[in-house]
């Protein structure tokens, strides 16, 4: 068995491991969807200057990520996105002040709310769709077409379970 120094002086696992590259890669994506959404011309000025000053933060992206068009409720939206109900509550207020969503109570259980896009919550969508796939295209540029299908190829097979 290894000594603790002889297990600390190896930094691999502290700072290349897969899992630490990927949430870099995760950060570094977002960071840079975040950029082209705060500068694209289809952009609700209002939500182009929260981006601008960086007030829209991963947890308002996981709204757009997981929030189907038709809408759900907020403890499935919160399930969906790996986060506490309380932190989406949180993050959905946000939204709804500045118009991307709405709150309504659902129509099949009164106890339930109900998070529907708005129509600039429509359009916003749109934007981070445009973004995603312009900072996907980056990736392959910047990687090569090749790698960059064999990373997805990868994810989709590790993330299935497979």
């Amino acid at each position: 068995m290894p000594s603790v120094q002889t297990a600390f002086a190896d930094p691999y696992w502290r700072h290349t491991h897969l899992g630490r590259m990927l949430g870099l890669a995760v950060m570094r994506l977002d960071q840079r969807v975040l950029v082209l959404m705060a500068h694209d011309a289809n952009a609700p000025m209002t939500l182009t200057r929260l981006a601008q000053r960086q007030q829209i933060s991963a947890a308002h992206i996981h709204i757009l990520r997981h929030l189907p068009v038709g809408g759900t409720r907020l403890t499935d939206l919160a399930r969906d996105a790996h986060m506490t109900k309380q932190a989406m509550a949180q993050a959905v207020s946000q939204c709804v002040a500045w118009g991307l969503v709405e709150q309504r109570v659902s129509d099949t259980d009164r106890r339930a709310q109900l998070i529907l896009f708005t129509p600039m919550g429509l359009t916003w969508l749109g934007v981070y769709g445009d973004a995603v796939a312009q900072a996907e295209n980056e990736f392959r540029q910047q990687v090569g077409a090749e790698v960059a299908t064999v990373v997805m190829l990868g994810l989709e097979a590790y993330t299935s379970g497979s």
